[in-house]
């Protein structure tokens, strides 16, 4: 409905101009009250015109409403299950951050201003996503692509290998979110999404440009971003040839018309100078274009990325001499032994199972919930923690005075262990969200990390305890490089191994890395021990490659029996 105020001051300017005229002897002369016609005839298009404005922008409010609405009910149904899907998760922050900002330009229009102060209100005491939320979501989907080979059209029709339920992308959703990375500087990934956007729009219904009422991206809009991101990687050819595109659906676009003229200007000058065979593109780095690490780093993360994806075997000849065992080397566990499983020889990497019940496992949720924060890293050089890109998740630290089930598990770990509790640091809990990760690293500081560590002054880490808190739908496996060795998330069930060799230098075998969560959430709880007073169990060695009896040693427990049609135990 017309906002009343608004139409009572545009009849008040109405009655203004018209007592003027009538002020003016308007009925001596009939010219004059043919004038008054004509004002009439202005004032009801103008007030029209103010009509069907405000028609629009109503239509408008209801799309928003509608969008909203939907997808409230399809969160609401199952927020678990929804928001542990990524492309869920985009469009969730989506809808709440670039459409939310659209909807606030609509509404802070006269009539809607009322309503603009109460959901101001409410957002003040409301948490709300950011344009770093928006952009570290983008950057997430884009880190999945990567890891899990997904082509950005599988995920924008919905398409996911290993995903029971994806939604659709309409071109607008795929186009902003080639503009968030395309701002991040990711070129790469810009023009895969403006090329998405094009293959959408040529699958899906029209959109209807601003221009004709509704909001929505145009082609010229992704040819216009695909040309900047081509320029910016140095591409000058290509981005002429997008601008060209643009032009032939927008000839009128002036914006493109300049750049075609600096694009051929630039590709004439580059040409002066090439040699037979070169292609005529600009070589030089573009500012703001992502620097590459070390061949080396590239390699190892190609098989962080194959491990990731399940795609790598283990060795035969090592995995004939795995095998799976009950734990009951403490007093304690020949009342009540625990299924265990030898993943790895040397570094010894073993997996206890059912370590942790439901109910154990969402106190500890129910516990760190409150206190999650991002999660850290130690800077090597000064010591102190921050935050890094290669590290996406919110962690919290409890200690066994917060709860007795805090205590009980602290209790299992160091039975299962034997090792010494008192030299261990507080149990941290970490939970990934979407495309959550943390790239290759070492639990132990290295000898130029000089700084780390020192806080507590118990030495080096010398061991982690790693127990898996969810079952993860898709992705979320903890993968280890240098052995070819990948770990899958099993709600209960928790991994351990040591980092450093017995003369106390870190062992560079026991890299590994959490692998991005594709579908569903992950939480995880670590427990890192410290390497002073761990020698009754663990005796220290003069050289590195002092015989580890904990590698080689097969326990003489009852051996388990593998169903190697799922790998399950039996």
């Amino acid at each position: 409905m017309p906002d009343m105020w608004t139409i009572s001051c545009l009849l008040f300017v109405v009655s203004i101009s018209f007592a003027g005229i009538v002020s003016g002897e308007v009925f001596t002369a009939m010219a004059d009250v043919e004038e008054l016609l004509e004002s009439e005839k202005e004032v009801v298009e103008t007030l029209e015109a103010y009509l069907f404005a405000e028609e629009i922008r109503l239509e408008k409010i209801r799309r928003f409403t509608n969008e909203f609405k939907d997808l409230y009910a399809k969160a609401s149904n199952d927020l678990e299950s929804f928001i542990s899907h990524p492309v869920n998760t985009y469009l969730f922050v989506k809808r709440l951050t670039s459409d939310w900002k659209e909807a606030e330009d609509v509404l802070n229009q006269q009539l809607g201003r009322e309503y603009l102060e109460i959901i101001y209100k409410m957002r003040s005491n409301m948490p709300f996503p950011t344009d770093e939320d928006l952009t570290g979501v983008a950057i997430a989907l884009s880190r999945l692509q990567d890891t899990y080979r997904i082509d950005s059209d599988h995920i924008a029709k919905g398409k996911i290998k290993g995903v029971s339920k994806s939604p659709q992308l309409s071109p607008s959703e795929c186009f902003e979110l080639g503009r968030v990375l395309y701002n991040f500087k990711d070129y790469d990934h810009s023009i895969d999404w403006m090329k998405t956007t094009l293959h959408r729009f040529d699958e899906t219904p029209a959109v209807i440009t601003a221009d004709n009422g509704t909001i929505g991206v145009t082609r010229a809009d992704a040819f216009e971003y695909l040309a900047f991101s081509n320029y910016m990687k140095g591409n000058v050819r290509e981005a002429l040839k997008f601008t060209n595109l643009l032009l032939a659906y927008e000839p009128t676009h002036e914006r493109a018309q300049n750049n075609v003229a600096y694009y051929e200007k630039e590709i004439a000058a580059a040409s002066q100078g090439r040699k037979r065979g070169d292609d005529g593109d600009t070589a030089m780095a573009r500012k703001g274009t992502i620097e590459l690490r070390p061949d080396s780093w590239e390699n190892e993360k190609r098989t962080y990325q194959m491990l990731c994806r399940g795609e790598k075997q283990a060795n035969a000849s090592v995995a004939r001499h795995l095998n799976c065992y009950y734990e009951s080397s403490h007093p304690f566990l020949k009342i009540q032994p625990i299924k265990t499983e030898l993943l790895h020889l040397d570094p010894k990497i073993v997996m206890f199972h059912e370590v942790a019940s439901d109910k154990e496992i969402a106190t500890i949720k129910t516990l760190a919930g409150p206190r999650l924060m991002r999660a850290t890293v130690q800077n090597s050089l000064t010591g102190e923690l921050e935050t890094a890109h290669y590290r996406i998740s919110k962690s919290a630290w409890l200690n066994s005075k917060d709860d007795r089930v805090v205590e009980l598990i602290n209790q299992r770990i160091g039975m299962l262990t034997g090792l010494d509790m008192d030299y261990a640091e507080e149990l941290q809990i970490a939970n990934y969200g979407i495309g959550g990760h943390y790239e290759p690293h070492f639990d132990f500081a290295r000898k130029a990390e000089s700084k780390a560590f020192t806080s507590l002054g118990m030495g080096n880490r010398v061991a982690t305890f790693l127990l898996y808190m969810t079952d993860v739908e898709a992705g979320g496996g903890t993968v280890f490089p240098r052995l070819n060795l990948s770990l899958w998330p099993k709600k209960g069930s928790a991994a351990f191994w040591y980092n450093l060799y017995r003369d106390g230098m870190g062992d560079d075998r026991t890299l590994h890395s959490g692998c991005p969560v594709l579908s569903g959430s992950k939480w995880v709880a670590n427990k890192w021990f410290r390497e002073v007073r761990q020698d009754a169990t663990r005796p220290c060695g003069l050289k590195k490659d002092s015989p580890d009896e904990d590698a080689q040693a097969v326990p003489p427990y009852v051996v388990l029996q593998y169903a190697e049609a799922d790998g399950t135990l039996e």
